[in-house]
This record gives structure tokens, C-alpha cells and sequence, in this order.
């Protein structure tokens, strides 16, 4: 049985569809799971990350984990006992959905700091190991629903800077493949998508998913972290704002790992745009 944790997120979700598609055995748990989150028939449990007792009876019987990093809450897990729970029911594989920020923000708490414990503990745990570190994800553009769908309108700063933003059902077909083949344990993976998007684009890419014109306005940088100051710390903005503005070249390089391990190449922005449009009417 494959445990996945984060079942409800971008990644987990498509996941679980994905393993439950390939026939695996599947139970998948998040702090607020119901049955309206998976698929017919699949074990679903309520567990929360940050109290690993809580998963003790999630991971009976498993023998391989897909462990999500804890998000926003990240600096409140206890990986070393959540990996002890997982050696005691069974799990002999574990694949952390980690982040490229361990190796490009490594002076970042947010960004690489807290992924860095995580990963440190997994490749300590004795068990095999798989750790992906994706980029950014193309589905941060959800951010931008409310105002396309009312205004035809997309804001953000640094609208000609690229980034090669990651399809999280590619972050899950990876996960999955991992989860199963034989060939992965001791790898880490860095998860990109195909080209470099810029903000720019990735607005053009809705309007033509839309089939009319989204009209892009850029922000200046103070606005932008301004706004973003609502909802993240100001840290982690300012980490974010650097990322989008000023990347390194190693966060604008497209790897060759999702594409190798998918036996296909990842997904454009603009596939990820079409398959979501109707967020964005």
C-alpha cells in the first residue's frame, strides 16, 4: 500500500488518481480529507503532519510513503519522528516532494533552510529514498482567478523574467513513477517544466485559453511585496520576489529529470491554462 500524505493539494491529488489509474493499492490522508477528495473506493483518513502520532494509523501496513513538505507549516513538523512512524508500519520507501530551493536558496529559512532538515532526515532514516525539488508551480497562477475572471487582467512584477514553472500533475506522474519503479531510491530530482514562462506570457497563454485578451499590467516591485505581505511573511516575500525577479541561473535551467523519468516531455503553461480555464471565466 502507497500512503500518500497531502492528499488534497495540488500534487497529492493527482497522485492518488494517477497511482489509483495504475492499479495501486492507495490510502491518502490530509488534515481536512473527505470522502469528496479521492476517487471511489480509496482509503482516505484524516491525519495532520505536524502531529506524527496522528499517522500511526494512516501507515499500518504501508510500504511506501509520499511525503509532502508540510507547506506553511514546515517549521512545525518532527521529521525524524514522522519517519520513525513510518518504519514502524511497515514503509520501506519514502519520496519527500521537497524544493530546487534547497540547493539554489540554501541561506533561505523558508525556501531552503526547512526543506534542508527535511531532506537530511529522509536520507538518514534508513529507508529507501527519493527526494523531487521542484520549481515554481504552474498553478500559482491561481492567484490570478479573481482578477482575470472580473477584470480580463493579470498583475505582477517582473513581467518579462523567466522561469521554467513545473505542471503539478507532471510533480505527480514523477512522484508516482518513483513511488513504484525500482530504479530511483537514492536520487534527488530537480522538477521543471519544459521552457522558460515569463509572467507576460503566462497571462497570453489564459487569454488564449479564454479565447479573449488578458490584459497584463506590471507592478512595481514595493507593490508587489506589498500585496504579498497580506498572506506570507515577510521573509518568505522577500525571498519569493528575488526568486521571480532576480533568478539564479540554476533556478532558470530546465532540467532533463522530469522528462527523462516521464518518458515524455513536461507540460507548457499553456496546457496547464487550457485544463484549468474554467478557474479563470
Amino acid at each position: 500500500m502507497i500512503v500518500v500524505t497531502g492528499a488534497t493539494g495540488n500534487v497529492g491529488r493527482s497522485l492518488v488518481r494517477i497511482l489509483v489509474a495504475d492499479g495501486e493499492r492507495v490510502s491518502a490522508t490530509s488534515r481536512g480529507i473527505s470522502a469528496a477528495d479521492v476517487p471511489e473506493g480509496v482509503s482516505h483518513r484524516r491525519a495532520d503532519l505536524t502531529d506524527a502520532e496522528t499517522l500511526r494509523p494512516v501507515l499500518d501496513g504501508a510500504d511506501a510513503l509520499f511525503l509532502q513538505n508540510g507547506g506553511a507549516d514546515a517549521h512545525l513538523l518532527d521529521p525524524g519522528h514522522i519517519l520513525d512512524v513510518a518504519k514502524a508500519g511497515g514503509v520501506e520507501r519514502v519520496v519527500l516532494l521537497s524544493s530546487q530551493g534547497v540547493a539554489t536558496r540554501p541561506e533561505s529559512a523558508s525556501h531552503g533552510g526547512l526543506g534542508r532538515v527535511l531532506e537530511d532526515a529522509v536520507r538518514q532514516s534508513g529507508l529507501d529514498w527519493v527526494i523531487l525539488r521542484p520549481g515554481g508551480f504552474a498553478s500559482n497562477a491561481f492567484a490570478w482567478a479573481e482578477s482575470v475572471r472580473t477584470r480580463r487582467a493579470v498583475a505582477a512584477p517582473f513581467g518579462d523574467v523567466g522561469l521554467p514553472v513545473i505542471d503539478p500533475e507532471d510533480i505527480a506522474g514523477v512522484a508516482a513513477a518513483t513511488l513504484r519503479e525500482p530504479d530511483h531510491p537514492g536520487q534527488t530530482y530537480e522538477l521543471t517544466g519544459p521552457a522558460l514562462s515569463t509572467p507576460r506570457q503566462r497571462a497570453q497563454d489564459l487569454g488564449e485559453a479564454l479565447g479573449e485578451p488578458v490584459r497584463f499590467v506590471e507592478q512595481r516591485p514595493d507593490e508587489a511585496r506589498a500585496q504579498m505581505l497580506r498572506f506570507m511573511p515577510g521573509p518568505v516575500v522577500d525571498t519569493t520576489l528575488s526568486i521571480v525577479g532576480e533568478p539564479t541561473p540554476a533556478e532558470q535551467r530546465v532540467s532533463p529529470d522530469a522528462e527523462r523519468i516521464l518518458g515524455r516531455a513536461p507540460r507548457p503553461f499553456a496546457e496547464w491554462a487550457r485544463r484549468h480555464v474554467a478557474a479563470f471565466r
